[in-house]
């Protein structure tokens, strides 16, 4: 059906009822009874004649601003709104012409004909596009042609494959970084707690050779020492077996102290002069020792508190070569040195015996012996550095040398007096 109004200059009709004013002839045409006169039209003709519309793409603009359609059009990211701009062309009727467009990427199929002459776009994402639009005349006629145009939206640089595949490597490496990372931390607590618990092997058998060992080298020279007197002298060699009973309960006592780790500090008080010069004459007056050595012991300096767990190791390792020179250097004279500087504390054990043969030095004792390997441990252990000087029948001197800073322990009375000239100087 084709209808006629104003547009086909149908001014208006005469009478009140239009089938009064139209009216169609055997011919094949209608007639009009205009307002000024009659007007007809053939409808063979008329079908005939219709010709479609031109459709055509005027312009582009992203946010507002034009885009040049004789170049390729590149849109920068970021952009919100893209707008087409078009138009169609008709010699019957311009103004019954109608436009279908679709975006490709976006639009599912062609859109509902409308008589606007622009389609809007707004927030699309990066690729490339292609609009396409359609027209179709004042008959409803659709043009067999279509007008399109080819446009492309760069990515943001996050949106780049470089940077899809720069993140993904950064990610894996991060991943396999945090995992090496975590593998290195899970080690290294296996290899603390491997370390501790050798250290604490180590201990107890460094433990176990200054108590039990000792003591048992010490209870079987003076059974050796009984059975000599036994046939001759059985009331001396009575008393010294009750000595050396008393002695082997001491020794087990003490061994088991060591291997629960109850038992306290070797030196009760801080004076370590005091308890190296009690040591000293216990040795001395030791029975089972073949030869007697005069012992004496030096102090240079002012004694100063020293931590507990150093003071309790140097103690040890004093007392490790004082045994040494007391039961198996054959000494004269033993002497300890004990110099309490500003820069370290240092001790020296020396005496005048035999010597060692200076290559067991280089091997830290003889196979099987571990007093020399235990002092070198203990010295190690508190940061301390341990010399030990011998030649044959040139004695044998032992130097331990403790930093200040390890050695010292800070008194409250120096505490109070270093904060007060903090304040001092605060103040000033």
């Amino acid at each position: 059906m084709r209808e006629y109004g104003l547009e086909d200059g149908l001014l208006g009709t005469e009478g009140v009822k239009r089938h009064q004013s139209v009216f169609a002839d055997p011919f094949g045409r209608v007639w009009f009874s205009m307002n000024r006169g009659l007007s007809v039209v053939d409808t063979a003709r008329a079908a005939g004649s219709s010709a479609p519309a031109i459709v055509r793409i005027e312009g582009l603009t992203v946010d507002g601003n034009g885009s040049d359609l004789r170049r390729p059009i590149r849109i920068p990211p970021g952009s919100h709104r893209v707008t087409f701009l078009y138009s169609g062309l008709s010699l019957s009727v311009p103004e019954r012409v109608r436009f279908k467009y679709k975006l490709d990427r976006f639009d599912q199929g062609w859109s509902e004909p409308v008589s606007t002459r622009e389609a809007v776009y707004t927030n699309l994402s990066h690729g490339s596009y292609r609009f396409h639009i359609m027209a179709s005349n004042g008959d409803g006629l659709w043009n067999g042609s279509e007008s399109s145009i080819a446009f492309t939206i760069d990515p943001a640089f996050w949106q780049t494959w470089w940077f899809r595949l720069t993140s993904g490597v950064t990610m894996a490496l991060v991943i396999l970084a945090y995992t090496r990372l975590r593998m290195h931390i899970l080690t290294q607590q296996l290899n603390v707690r491997f370390e501790e618990r050798l250290a604490e092997r180590t201990r107890i058998a460094r433990e176990l050779h200054d108590t039990l060992l000792q003591g048992f080298h010490g209870l079987l020279l003076r059974f050796q020492t009984v059975s000599n007197l036994l046939p001759e002298r059985p009331a001396e060699a009575k008393q010294r077996l009750e000595s050396a009973i008393d002695q082997a309960a001491q020794t087990i006592t003490e061994g088991r102290d060591a291997v629960q780790e109850l038992r306290s500090s070797t030196v009760v008080t801080n004076d370590l002069a005091f308890a190296v010069s009690a040591l000293g004459e216990e040795l001395a007056a030791d029975e089972t020792n073949q030869n007697s050595a005069a012992f004496r012991v030096e102090v240079e300096g002012t004694p100063r508190n020293l931590h507990p767990i150093l003071r309790d190791e140097v103690y040890r390792i004093a007392g490790e070569a004082m045994r040494n020179a007391f039961r198996h250097a054959q000494a004269r004279q033993i002497e300890v040195e004990i110099r309490y500087e500003e820069r370290q504390l240092r001790l020296r054990v020396r005496d005048d015996g035999k010597g060692v043969d200076p290559k067991l030095l280089h091997e830290e004792g003889r196979p099987g012996h571990w007093g020399l390997n235990g002092m070198h441990e203990r010295a190690r252990l508190v940061g301390a550095h341990l010399d030990v000087w011998s030649k044959l029948d040139s004695g044998t001197e032992v130097e331990l040398s403790v930093p200040a800073s390890i050695a010292y322990a800070i008194s409250t009375a120096h505490r109070r007096w270093w904060w007060a000239g903090k304040g001092t100087e605060m103040k000033s």
